[in-house]
């Protein structure tokens, strides 16, 4: 298992392990919203974000994406889920920050709680413009 720099060639399994994850854990918003900004993250977020990927046996488990300190996506792969890759691909970029914003659904609930476990708290709420659905906007900060 390894942790590495994303590659051009991974967008693709990127992006299906993002479509995948974002149907299952956002069961609350139709499916539809995610496949019509299947294109977008293709094309225009994962190229313009620092992505890291984890590979397992020789394929893409998951990845994570930041935009300077702010987490813009981590997904796992809904069959690689529970085996701690979510936290192995968060502590990697946490070795490199200071601080991580993100912003999270209210209504996921597992993922309110897997980031509470690893050290952020909720800062403030807000409202996703393009889903209309309730946020935490959550904060971790580098112990001194």
């Amino acid at each position: 298992m390894v942790v590495r720099l994303f590659a051009e060639n991974d967008i693709d399994p990127m992006v299906e392990i993002w479509l995948a994850g974002s149907k299952e854990a956002h069961r609350f918003i139709p499916s539809e919203y995610w496949e019509s900004n299947r294109s977008v993250m293709q094309e225009t977020y994962l190229p313009m974000s620092q992505s890291y990927v984890l590979e397992a046996e020789g394929a893409i488990a998951g990845f994570i994406s930041m935009v300077d300190d702010y987490l813009a996506a981590l997904f796992v792969s809904p069959a690689e889920q529970g085996k701690g890759y979510g936290k192995l691909l968060l502590n990697h970029v946490k070795n490199q920050k200071e601080s991580i914003t993100l912003k999270v659904y209210q209504e996921n609930g597992h993922a309110i709680r897997f980031y509470q476990k690893n050290g952020f708290v909720i800062a403030s709420e807000a409202v996703d413009d393009n889903t209309s659905s309730k946020e935490y906007v959550m904060v971790w900060n580098k112990k001194a």
